[in-house]
């Protein structure tokens, strides 16, 4: 087991059109720049949880990248802070690219320099009106 020193990475994927962001020290707003799993009718019902879902969003250019930039930066400022650290994921609805990247984050910092924790606030709330993703985003995210 390796020694996480008492480091704690908290992640928690959330959804704008629920409640506002968790206070968190890295936060993502995945709303505009990535495929939105909600526009496929197939999906709409679904979470990242589902391996297709998941690895639909992980497919979307820059969603990989921005993953892994943010492990990175969370793996610093564990080692330079003490106490835990929050890394927020917020999508429209919070039940598709936020729990999707806060799942590949989780897993690329799984190399033991943190107790990672994650969360996933709004997956279980009921799916969002089309009209919010479209108002809330300015666009279909796509």
């Amino acid at each position: 087991m390796t020694n996480n020193h008492g480091r704690i990475i908290r992640i928690v994927s959330f959804g704008y059109g629920h409640n506002p962001a968790p206070e968190a020290e890295i936060t993502l707003d995945l709303r505009r720049r990535f495929r939105n799993p909600h526009a496929d009718p197939t999906m709409r019902q679904r979470t990242g949880l589902d391996e297709d879902v998941y690895a639909h969003v992980l497919e979307t250019p820059g969603v990989r990248d921005l993953a892994a930039a943010t492990a990175l930066a969370a793996h610093d400022l564990a080692h330079s802070v003490s106490g835990r650290i929050t890394i927020a994921c917020g999508c429209v609805g919070g039940r598709h690219r936020s729990v999707a990247v806060a799942r590949h984050i989780a897993e690329i910092l799984a190399d033991g320099c943190a107790a990672i924790s994650i969360a996933h606030r709004d997956v279980d709330r009921p799916v969002l009106p089309s009209g919010i993703h479209t108002t809330a985003e300015g666009g279909e995210g796509q």
